[in-house]
């Protein structure tokens, strides 16, 4: 199986974002997935076990840290808004649409956790994408109402698109550590004792460039940056694959059931074993399971020429 890459960089606002191209087989002729990881975590955490078996169907891969996290550079460091993170992943698509040889034009948005939440808001606003995998997505702790859907919808895209948001107050909660064994003296960001072994296992990885501290950002915008909004918007296929048993509360069940449901573009909502981090230990069969999925799903909505 292939485990080559060439390492990539391009801009996003003022900052430089840093990653990976695992070039296909046949390049130019394979379809494109465009990969970045949930809270905090970077490449080498479990990015690259998916991009290498991904490249091994068949598929170029581009993974990269997003903004002031790993290897790519921020105004902020170790700080997550949705905000940033989500022009990150429209910004890394601008950057793969000129990568012609390394796509047939055909580009999927796959994200973990948080980043599984922001694809399913900024996939909603890029034209021109193949699909999205929303890998395990935290799409929030309540159900969200809406009685002017399709205007708050505009609002949330008008805002995205606008590129400015000094205008807006901001809530940031840290600087605390991401995980913690001791949540009575050390609270942390992700409190539940699965979060805090996977993250020390993978965060410890040679190279990983992973801090466990951070701190994150709600901007106080008219509309909440939510899935919730712009589910019912998405034009493209969809895939939502779920941890039952999720530890995480941000990954109510019944939330993301209830974003699946408003999806109206072909959609497929697959549950695995193992809870949040379960699918994320390579070579395990919750793993394997989980590739096969996401394989076989852009396989179907997509074509190798």
């Amino acid at each position: 199986m292939f485990s080559e890459y060439a390492n990539i960089q391009f801009t996003s606002g003022p900052n430089i974002l840093r990653g990976r191209l695992y070039a296909a087989h046949k390049r130019a002729s394979a379809p494109c997935v465009i990969m970045a990881h949930g809270t905090s975590a970077t490449i080498s955490m479990a990015l690259e076990d998916y991009a290498v078996e991904f490249q091994g169907a068949g598929l170029n891969v581009i993974v990269y840290d997003h903004a002031g996290l790993g290897d790519s550079d921020g105004v902020e460091r170790q700080v997550i808004n949705p905000w940033i993170q989500a022009k990150g992943f429209r910004d890394a698509f601008l950057y793969t649409q000129n990568l012609t040889e390394h796509h047939n034009g055909q580009i999927f948005l796959w994200g973990d956790s948080y980043a599984a939440m922001l694809v399913l808001v900024v996939g909603a606003f890029i034209e021109g994408l193949t699909g999205i995998v929303s890998h395990i997505p935290a799409t929030g702790i309540t159900h969200l109402q809406s009685t002017t859907l399709e205007a708050d919808f505009n609002k949330l895209k008008t805002i995205f698109e606008a590129d400015d948001l000094s205008n807006f107050e901001k809530e940031v909660i840290g600087p605390l550590p991401v995980v913690s064994a001791d949540q009575l003296n050390t609270p942390s960001l992700l409190q539940p004792i699965q979060a805090f072994l996977w993250f020390i296992t993978h965060g410890g990885r040679f190279g990983s460039n992973w801090q466990n501290l951070i701190s994150r950002v709600t901007v106080k915008t008219p509309v909440p940056f939510a899935p919730q909004i712009t589910a019912p918007f998405i034009k493209v296929p969809t895939m939502m694959l779920v941890g039952s048993n999720d530890e995480m509360i941000h990954c109510n069940p019944e939330v993301q059931k209830s974003v699946f449901d408003a999806i109206r573009a072909p959609k497929e909502f697959h549950e695995v074993d193992g809870g949040h981090f379960g699918c994320l230990y390579a070579g395990s069969s919750l793993f394997k399971q989980a590739v096969h999925l996401e394989i076989e799903f852009m396989k179907r909505n997509s074509h190798i020429i």
